[in-house]
């Protein structure tokens, strides 16, 4: 059997998800693709959906990935955030599933990608994330992902729904994108004038700024709090650095920031949380093997 390139988009589209970083889902895409490979012919022929096939084994693969990842993320320098996706990475738009499920509970796959959602994901346990990612945004049945988690399909509705309302309490609210445009737009230019007062009113006086350097480059080691402190440290950025340049751009597919240095090479790529007309939260990515996409 021949594999098409939507067929590595639609693994991709659940490996990312599931992991929160492009290189280690490509690693586990290929694993996937490795043990059909492996696979007696017979064993193959006897395979009703190879491509499903695929996707459960993809899973495991990622449910294998994320129990390791946890105490490797533990020795990670610094904060340590999903890896952004430029506009670009298209893998796929097509389910993988055809089962149903209930549409209150389904997510789109653009939200699914959000950098607010992926780093609620990092929150919650492997199951809890193989559960709601592969029930919410692919609408898998609970019995299907119960033969993926090795749990029966009670145990991974309680799980989805635990995650789900984690999401609930902790992802930003939907914000229409030409509002989130707006904010974003305002806030590269307030920053390329360095105008203090300007950043500061367009942050939430609690908002929160996280900066992932992954010990390469320099970045702050512990979120940043507090609009003055978030604004005067991003002016500082500018101060610092000579020639750099902001661009907007679509950032997991919400609008974003591209900042590079007089080169032009990128310094990071700045996703932005919008909730209630402001700024709740900033995430940076300054380490350079997280940006291999841009």
């Amino acid at each position: 059997m021949t594999w098409s390139a939507a067929d590595r988009g639609a693994l991709m589209s659940v490996a990312y998800r599931l992991l929160g970083s492009v290189s280690e889902a490509e690693d586990a895409v290929q694993e996937a693709f490795t043990r059909w490979y492996a696979l007696p012919d017979g064993r193959r022929a006897e395979v009703a959906s190879p491509t499903g096939w695929l996707v459960t084994t993809v899973s495991r693969i990622c449910l294998d990935v994320l129990g390791s990842a946890r105490a490797r993320r533990e020795r990670y320098v610094g904060e340590w955030l999903p890896e952004p996706v430029p506009a670009s990475t298209r893998w796929t738009s097509q389910a993988v599933s055809d089962s149903a499920a209930d549409p209150a509970d389904r997510v789109s796959l653009d939200e699914s990608i959000s950098m607010a959602l992926l780093v609620v994901l990092e929150s919650m346990t492997p199951a809890e994330r193989v559960s709601f990612i592969l029930h919410d945004v692919f609408a898998y049945t609970f019995a299907e992902i119960g033969d993926i988690v090795g749990r029966s399909p009670q145990a991974c509705r309680k799980l989805a729904s635990s995650a789900r309302r984690r999401v609930r309490e902790r992802a930003d609210d939907h914000v229409p994108s030409e509002e989130h445009t707006r904010i974003v737009t305002a806030f590269k230019s307030a920053w390329e004038s360095g105008d203090l007062a300007a950043l500061v009113e367009l942050l939430d006086p609690d908002a929160t700024a996280v900066t992932d350097g992954g010990g390469l480059v320099s970045a702050a080691l512990e979120p940043i709090e507090g609009a003055e402190r978030i604004a005067r440290f991003f002016l500082d950025v500018r101060q610092r650095q000579s020639g750099l340049t902001v661009q907007t751009a679509t950032v997991n597919e919400q609008p974003g920031l591209v900042v590079r240095d007089g080169a032009g090479q990128i310094l990071a790529v700045v996703s932005i949380g919008v909730a209630n007309g402001l700024i709740e939260r900033i995430w940076a990515m300054r380490n350079p093997t997280k940006l291999t996409t841009w």
